[in-house]
Order: structure tokens, then sequence, then C-alpha cells
């Protein structure tokens, strides 16, 4: 993949921001308790569970499977943004099935616009919580330290869809 290296482990190719997911978060926070919620939600280890990110040597056991990170290294590029196919299908049928993947090709765009590096400082500020500046996920209604709501800007913009999503599950 062009310049895997120089780019950020919490930059991943599907212009998800790893930074936000709940798993990466109890990984570098060491929350045993999370990571063990998650482990069992997935049906996998703790081990299986631990991220530091979508182009860390330490995956969780889903992302090691994900066909975008091997289809890119297969092209040599570093986010399906550059693909001359993009968005595929396969893209299209990942965006739409979760909540926190719904910027996506927002995020492509602005990864486009003004690189990787740039991206990944607004991402960082934007699942931020405005009162005490905590990292919060997708799903973060209010903010995990403080209790401020929204969690996150992203939370702001898509509380619908994501309280829909809730909704479905129970």
């Amino acid at each position: 993949m062009k310049g895997k290296q120089e780019i950020a482990e919490t930059a991943a190719v599907c212009g998800l921001y790893c930074g936000a997911c709940g798993i990466y978060i109890a990984t570098q926070e060491n929350d045993t308790a999370k990571l063990e919620y998650y482990a069992k939600m997935m049906s996998q280890t703790i081990d299986e569970t631990l991220c530091n990110g979508c182009r860390s040597s330490v995956v969780t056991a889903y992302c090691k499977k994900c066909k975008f990170t091997k289809c890119a290294a297969e092209k040599d590029i570093g986010f399906c943004g550059e693909c001359n196919e993009y968005p595929c299908a396969g893209l299209k049928d990942f965006q739409t099935m979760m909540p926190h993947r719904a910027e996506l090709w927002e995020s492509q765009e602005r990864i486009k616009e003004v690189g990787w590096e740039k991206w990944i400082s607004e991402r960082h500020k934007y699942f931020s919580c405005k009162q005490c500046n905590t990292v919060n996920t997708s799903y973060d209604m209010n903010c995990r330290k403080c209790g401020a709501t929204p969690g996150n800007e992203f939370v702001r913009n898509n509380q619908v869809a994501i309280l829909q999503f809730f909704a479905k599950r129970e």
C-alpha cells in the first residue's frame, strides 16, 4: 500500500477514524471491562479483540478480515477514495450496515482535499466532547467522562440514525 507506514494507524482505508472506535479506545485505556464486553459481543477472546488501529500490527479479529485493507494493498493505494472503482458495491454495502459508517464518503473526499494528517486532526476534534475534550465513540450519546450531551459532533449529526439502530436491536 502506498505509504502504508506513513499513514497513521487510526486512518482506516475505508474512511473510518479508528480513534473513535470503542474497541480502540478500550485497548488504549486498558479498560478490561469494556474489552470483555466487546469480546463477548463478538464471540472472541480479549486477545483477539485488542486493536491499535486498522493500520497497526494489532487489530481486532473482525478487522483482520477486512477486504478493503487487502484490496487497497493489492492496488497499492492508501484509501478507497483513490480507487478507480470507488465507491465499489462492497463499500456501499458496508457503509449502510451501521450508523458509525454514515460519513465514509465525506471522509474520503476530505482526505483527498486536505490529506490524511489534517483529516486525522479534524476527526479527533470532531469525535471529542466539547466540554472536556475526551474522545468518544460514534455511539456515545453522552460523554463517557463528563456526561455532556451529545458525546461529540458525530452523535449530534447522526443521532436519529443511531437511536433507530439501537431501537431495532432491542
